[in-house]
């Protein structure tokens, strides 16, 4: 049987890269976009889009019946600093719609599930450098403790009823096509547009604030790469670490700034700095090298060059 894909929450930062991608591996006719709303974005424009809530199960069963679905991506979710302001619908929303897919997995109505978690599973009490595969785990925010709780459901799931789910804990990504979602780490994507458009920005967090980011290209590709991986080298059902660079909003404006000379920033950290001040300042990911031949290919210094080359075309 041919793999048909289904991604659930289409639109959103990732989401909306992933489906191009997915595209283009498996073909447009094979990979159907859905979220709650319609995005103009043009990249909906050229394949399949279902209106989809990720928290109607029975919807979702009937999506992925009528387009004979294998593989789902559930990309929906309520991300760090726009779920503290909502904690309910973020965990409805990021607890329900993973349950909702492992049941139909459960029951075989789908093969494979691909589910995000987020390096917001660790805690001011885990390794702040170097944060290992398997270590202590106490989430303080809402998006964490849902993403904790997800990991141990997908590897409940697995135990017990055989579903293949796979997952990656993704660090802070970096975007120059999609706007982030509600992030703490945020900063590193509205730094550049700011940079470009203004010469200047405020910056939301303390300029020595060391945590892990990821260019999207490199995030879209460890998702499809695991995706793709032979079973038996899954060896982590809960979620895998995966890392690609580390830096502060000092380092990231001071790399900017090799670019464009006159940018200047300021920092005025608000509540998403006791986010940050939980989370980890580098990531170990050799589980995710040594199961599956996971590595990044984007440092900070390709990513600045990245992000300002694109988004000068773009926005000026």
């Amino acid at each position: 049987m041919s793999t048909k894909v289904l991604i659930i929450g289409a639109c959103g930062q990732i989401g909306t890269e992933l489906t191009t991608a997915l595209r283009n591996t498996y073909g447009v006719a094979n990979v159907v976009a859905s979220d709650i709303r319609k995005s103009d974005n043009e990249v909906f424009a050229h394949g399949a889009f279902e209106l989809l809530d990720a928290r109607d199960k029975e919807a979702i069963k009937v999506c992925v019946e009528k387009h004979e679905i294998t593989d789902v991506y559930l990309m929906a979710a309520l991300l760090s600093a726009t779920a503290e302001k909502n904690p309910e619908f973020a965990w409805d929303l990021n607890m329900n719609s993973l349950l909702h897919v492992l049941n139909l997995a459960k029951e075989r109505v789908i093969q494979k599930v691909f589910w995000p978690s987020s390096i917001a599973v660790f805690g001011k009490n885990s390794p702040k450098v170097n944060t290992p595969q398997h270590t202590i785990m106490e989430p303080s925010t809402v998006y964490g403790i849902s993403k904790l709780a997800g990991e141990r459901w997908c590897e409940y799931y697995h135990k017990n009823y055989g579903v293949d789910v796979r997952s990656i804990r993704y660090p802070g990504i970096i975007s120059w096509k999609a706007n982030p979602g509600g992030g703490t780490t945020d900063y590193a994507v509205e730094i550049f547009h700011e940079a470009i458009k203004h010469g200047q920005y405020t910056c939301f967090l303390k300029e020595d604030t060391a945590l892990p980011m990821m260019f999207m290209d490199d995030a879209v590709r460890a998702t499809i790469d695991i995706m793709n991986a032979h079973s038996e080298t899954i060896k982590v059902r809960s979620s895998y670490n995966i890392a690609a660079t580390s830096f502060t909003p000092k380092e990231l404006s001071e790399a900017i700034q090799q670019l464009l000379p006159e940018f200047v920033v300021r920092y005025e950290p608000d509540f998403r700095q006791q986010i940050a001040d939980t989370w980890p300042e580098s990531i170990d990911d050799s589980a995710a090298s040594s199961d599956w031949n996971w590595s990044a290919q984007f440092d900070m210094k390709a990513i600045v060059l990245e992000m300002i080359t694109n988004l000068q075309k773009v926005l000026v």
